[in-house]
């Protein structure tokens, strides 16, 4: 065989575009798909509360109907001008992420009620309807180039296309990371691929010579210039989402979307469309502060991890430490904070630190008489982080003795739901394991407070404010009169006798627990009773979307033959794996930005990287070559929870920084490598045409993908924990592997 298939491809017989064009038409509709998908989910997040299970079914849905599109295009050998399809799918693709933007800002106040939290169902419905379009397009055009570059009866194109499709991202992927998103809002963001997929929409209806096409292109490229250039859609779309309310800023850090309103001088921070907090929530502010530092009242080293800008640390100021220590990982919270509540940091004895607060705690040499840890209730495995028996140990070592830790969870008002009571049981379960600390007691303020320490604690804590000789506006006798009831006391207390797991950093159980709670506002569990068998089951409606989601996607992978079946089990793999390794480096790193990114795309570096050797040596590969491809994904999945604990136990911080920088980076681009060359073999081994091939492998692996997402994400890891998902990865993989091996022709 002479020349590479890449050389093949580059030689075309017919007139009109070149196929070094077509290349770059396709790599443009890459850096379009994740630039549109990195941007309309931070978008989504904002609009639907962003905790990981609306990020899980925004992924979710996203790759549904990606795969279905990718379907669809079995079509595309029918076309009679597949080249005039393709050039008006980029027209498309080109506009339509900038219109999605501006009607997910229109959400609130139109479609739902302002301020009204949203609940999954309806964020699934509205996340379909919103994706549809795009997403059907786009995986449409997976199949379709895949046709359009075909120069014979072969499977090379399929190969190629999943390469140039990869190599998109990773461009996009890397100039959305590290220099678009802290320079520009997301319609500044979304303007680039539009313009970039305009102008080869252009170039590409002239190459047809069609007129009427290259009018359209030139007309609504110039159009969408002209809004660029007149027409602030950000400041504009902003203003709708977030009416009645005067919004003082609004932009993107390296962590979310960040907005702050101001309304008659109350100032609200608003970040993935969560409130942090408002500068006039005195009542919050108090109680997360003394509760606390009533214990200790003559504390002379303080830390506060997050919510510092608040007023937190400047009321802890009120018991005149030496000095407080405040631990924020966003800059723009700590510079918009400067901005416009200079008060609240401006006392010299505030030393503010911009780092993750878990990362701090473990590598800080300092010895602390109180711990404030006022992060989020622990939506995501992210901020579980800081709720695990691996970090209520860090804490301790770096207390002084006798030092007290402080944390809250939940909204409590008079009543303990079933859900709240799992919650409050893990943490206080955790709180005591292996005897962490001796001592805990629970506050039950506007959220349930944690007191842990080896020395004394007390819940008389009007007592202990007055003794202190503290001013305090609302946590006072008569308020504390009314809060700490023997009702309430007593009611906490007998949460923590239910039946709940220690919550850990490899298996966040409680962070799985506060998806109930958080799912409980929605509505109560239904209830399924076994009367023969003397069994009841209750189940929230969190555990039968999970259910009803793997009884769906295992119909699917049953009427799979065993070559798509590997590629969707390698989809699987590959989304879960890759969820595995961004938890796990967060867990034993802190959440560094740029080196997530790194993380990110070496993925798609590796996908690159496995799809091109490949497509090289796809001639003298056959189907033996993939189910060895996929026991090597087995493989993989078993050796990664050994590398991840024996990384927990590094104590080195030389080693831990190769760990950080190199090793983890490294097992991601493994996998990549392995899953990007099984796509191309499986074009070869299982070939029945270019379009209904391609749509086949497509759809298998968006749907693979689609459930590993969701699944490990939400479910799998804080049920089974790292090492129970990974077993689990590595069972289906063989299973499948031993299929393609010992099956005939697929």
């Amino acid at each position: 065989m002479k020349g590479s298939a890449l050389g093949r491809l580059d030689r075309t017989p017919n007139p009109g575009p070149s196929r070094t064009l077509l290349f770059l038409a396709i790599c443009a509709l890459g850096v379009s798909s994740i630039m549109t998908q990195l941007t309309l989910m931070r978008e989504l997040l904002c609009v639907f509360s962003g905790n990981e299970m609306i990020f899980g079914i925004i992924l979710a849905c996203w790759l549904l109907l990606t795969g279905i599109g990718s379907h669809l295009g079995k079509t595309a050998s029918k076309l009679k001008r597949p080249l005039m399809v393709l050039v008006a799918a980029q027209i498309f693709i080109a506009v339509a992420p900038i219109a999605n933007v501006f009607l997910l800002r229109m959400l609130p106040g139109t479609v739902f009620i302002r301020g009204v939290m949203i609940g999954p169902g309806q964020t699934v419905a509205s996340c379909f309807i919103l994706l549809l379009p795009y997403c059907l397009v786009t995986g449409y055009l997976l199949t379709l180039a895949c046709s359009v570059l075909a120069t014979g009866p072969d499977a090379s194109s399929i190969g190629w296309v999943y390469f140039l499709d990869v190599i998109g991202d990773v461009f996009g992927g890397l100039v959305f990371t590290f220099v678009l998103v802290g320079l520009l809002d997301h319609f500044g963001i979304l303007y680039l691929p539009a313009l970039l997929n305009m102008a080869f929409a252009v170039i590409l209806a002239a190459k047809l010579k069609s007129k009427a096409l290259m009018a359209v292109a030139a007309g609504i490229g110039a159009a969408l210039l002209a809004l660029i250039l007149a027409v602030d859609l950000d400041t504009a779309s902003t203003r709708i989402q977030y009416a009645g309310r005067n919004v003082v800023f609004r932009g993107n850090s390296p962590y979310g979307n960040l907005v702050v309103t101001e309304s008659r001088g109350q100032y609200d921070f608003i970040e993935n469309g969560v409130p942090l907090f408002s500068t006039h929530d005195i009542e919050k502010v108090e109680e997360t502060v003394h509760y606390a530092m009533v214990q200790r009242p003559n504390a002379k080293q303080v830390l506060v991890i997050s919510g510092g800008v608040s007023g937190t640390a400047k009321e802890i100021l009120k018991y005149n430490p030496r000095q407080v220590d405040y631990v924020e990982l966003d800059p723009l919270i700590i510079r918009l904070g400067r901005k416009y509540l200079p008060a609240s940091l401006s006392d010299p004895r505030i030393n503010v630190i911009n780092t993750d607060g878990r990362l701090h705690i473990k590598t800080t040499t300092k010895r602390y008489d109180v711990i404030i840890s006022d992060v989020p209730d622990p939506s995501t495995s992210q901020i579980n982080r800081f709720y695990t028996r691996q970090f209520f140990q860090e804490a301790k070592a770096a207390l002084r003795p006798g030092g007290v830790l402080c944390f809250s969870l939940g909204h409590y008002e008079n009543w303990v739901s079933k859900e709240l009571a799992q919650l409050i049981a893990s943490a206080h379960k955790t709180l005591r394991d292996r005897e962490i600390f001796a001592n805990v007691e629970m506050i039950p303020g506007r959220k349930v407070f944690f007191l842990a320490s080896d020395g004394p604690l007390t819940t008389d804590i009007a007592s202990a404010i007055e003794a202190a000789g503290v001013n305090t506006q609302f946590v006072n006798r008569h308020y504390l009169s009314a809060t700490l009831t023997r009702r309430r006391l007593a009611a906490v207390q007998q949460a923590v006798s239910d039946e709940a797991a220690v919550n850990t950093d490899l298996s966040p159980v409680l962070y799985y627990y506060h998806l109930r709670y958080w799912i409980s506002h929605f509505g109560g569990p239904l209830t399924i009773s076994f009367r023969a068998l003397g069994v009841s089951i209750s189940l929230s409606k969190f555990e039968i979307f999970g259910i009803v989601l793997v009884l769906c996607f295992l119909v699917y992978a049953l009427l799979l033959k065993p070559v798509p079946l590997a590629i969707f089990t390698t989809g699987f793999a590959a989304a879960g794996l890759e969820v595995v390794l961004i938890m796990a480096f967060q867990v034993l790193y802190g959440y560094v930005y740029k080196e997530l990114g790194l993380i990110i795309t070496m993925f798609m570096a590796g996908l690159a990287v496995g799809s091109l050797a490949m497509n090289r040596m796809l001639p003298r590969r056959g189907r033996i070559d993939l189910a060895r491809l996929d026991l090597g994904i087995a493989m993989f999945a078993g050796v990664l929870p050994l590398a991840l604990m024996a990384m927990s136990h590094v104590s080195s911080q030389i080693i831990a920084d190769l760990c950080r920088h190199v090793a983890i980076p490294l097992l991601t681009f493994v996998l990549a490598v392995l899953a990007g060359m099984e796509f191309p073999l499986a074009g070869k081994v299982d070939f029945q045409g270019i379009t209904p091939t391609a749509a086949k492998l497509y759809t298998a692996d968006l749907l693979g993908a689609c459930l590993g997402a969701i699944l490990v994400s939400a479910f799998l890891i804080p049920i089974i924990g790292v090492v129970g998902v990974c077993v689990l990865v590595a069972a289906i993989n063989i299973i499948s592997g031993l299929i393609v091996m010992l099956t005939g022709k697929a």
